[in-house]
């Protein structure tokens, strides 16, 4: 090394250093990359993914390169520095030791510790351009690579330890994709991330959480007079309508009121039997049945509407296939005129809301913040009558996950109106 000017040995370290730092930024940027994001872009035709793709389906090979290379870069760095001490000063033991301990020091901080937190901190700005530099030294480095692979691959086999991508298991689970949707920031718009959260909640959600309770049910009664069911049908306000005879668990069919409409203008002396020919077949479903499961049912039965009926018959409420696409997207406009929409109410100055006491916890809960409990009964009014344990008088009190709930009316023994104060 005498003949090697002291430049050159300067300028050979420094690229030396630059080369380790490149392999120590490049494995840890390549391991810290998204995986999903680098097959999206390769599947949009980015010759830059397709490669680190390529080298990730590849992680032995890759790692060997990089530890290989690391390893005889820092060895040659050492050699280098300490064969520049002894040029300088001579063959002094103190020397060596002081350029080995000042080398160790810039291998940590700048080849080291430095590249792999840049690498960590922006792995796809790093990992793509870099993988381009990396897969071709793997081809030229092949024969290294494999003769350090066979001795890996040994005492691996000997540890019983499975590699190769057929063994990692990739996919993802539900709540794991549930929490990349939450964890995407400004990366999806807060309309999507709201749909997609949404859509994952199907499956906890039942039909029993959104339907339309029986008391709301609008539906036609074949034993009344015609000229009654003539009057409801030209006031009414529903596409369709569930139809009984008698009381409501006795349902007779489905009637679309468009049809029946048509038939008003054609027939002069309508009877019942003309309406009853216009009937569909009922369309039962249990209260416990999740909003997917549904959704699904309702595309293979071609159906848009659906009657709850609990263990005993029992005619519970319905539910509608715009019930489950307003649960994942949220409300539309009401079809009924001068009708008030569910979520058109919040809290006041005071910090008071009056609501019905039919209305559902979930809708509570989602326009007003709280968390009442809802894995009980579905209605506020049902919430309270299980915790009260009687029909209450009005202006009762409770306290319920910090919220204060007082009964302003009691009607029938329903409770019809409360109040509710915001808590503090």
């Amino acid at each position: 090394m005498d003949t090697v000017p002291l430049w050159v040995q300067i300028v050979a370290l420094v690229a030396l250093v630059c080369s380790s730092a490149f392999f120590s930024i490049s494995e840890t940027a390549l391991m810290a990359l998204n995986r999903h994001r680098i097959k999206h872009l390769a599947r949009r035709g980015s010759r830059l993914a397709q490669t680190t793709l390529w080298l990730l389906d590849h992680t032995d090979r890759m790692l060997s390169l990089i530890l290989i290379a690391n390893t005889l870069i820092n060895a040659l760095i050492t050699a280098l520095v300490t064969s520049i001490a002894i040029s300088a000063f001579g063959n002094n033991q103190e020397v060596i030791t002081i350029a080995t301990a000042i080398v160790a020091f810039f291998l940590i901080v700048f080849a080291e510790i430095t590249p792999k937190v840049i690498g960590a901190t922006y792995p796809e700005r790093i990992a793509l351009p870099a993988s381009f530099l990396i897969k071709p030294l793997i081809f030229v480095g092949k024969p290294a690579i494999w003769f350090v692979n066979l001795f890996v691959r040994g005492l691996l086999s000997l540890l019983r330890i499975r590699t190769g991508t057929g063994v990692r298991d990739m996919r993802i689970s539900p709540d794991e994709l549930r929490s990349m949707v939450v964890e995407s920031g400004t990366f999806t718009p807060v309309k999507h991330k709201s749909i997609l959260l949404n859509l994952f909640d199907l499956e906890r959600v039942t039909v029993e959480d959104v339907m339309t309770p029986r008391s709301q049910v609008e539906s036609l009664n074949l034993s009344v007079p015609v000229d009654e069911i003539k009057h409801q049908l030209t006031t009414c306000y529903h596409n369709k309508l569930l139809v009984h005879e008698g009381e409501i668990n006795k349902i007779v069919g489905i009637l679309h009121v468009r049809k029946a409409m048509a038939l008003l203008n054609q027939v002069d002396e309508l009877t019942v039997e003309h309406f009853r020919e216009l009937l569909t077949p009922p369309y039962f479903i249990p209260p416990e049945t999740d909003l997917f499961t549904q959704l699904q049912y309702f595309q293979e039965n071609q159906e848009r509407l659906a009657v709850i009926v609990d263990e005993y018959g029992e005619v519970q409420g319905l539910v509608t296939l715009d019930d489950i696409i307003e649960e994942m997207v949220g409300e539309f406009t009401t079809s009924t005129p001068g009708a008030t929409r569910a979520d058109q109410f919040g809290w006041d100055k005071k910090g008071e809301c009056l609501l019905e006491g039919s209305i559902s916890l979930r809708d509570v809960n989602k326009r007003l913040d709280l968390n009442l409990p809802i894995d009980g009964p579905k209605t506020l009014n049902g919430l309270l009558l299980e915790l009260l344990q009687e029909i209450p008088e009005a202006s009762v009190c409770l306290k319920i996950s910090g919220c204060v709930i007082e009964i302003v009316q009691v009607q029938e023994q329903v409770i019809k109106m409360v109040k509710l104060h915001r808590p503090a």
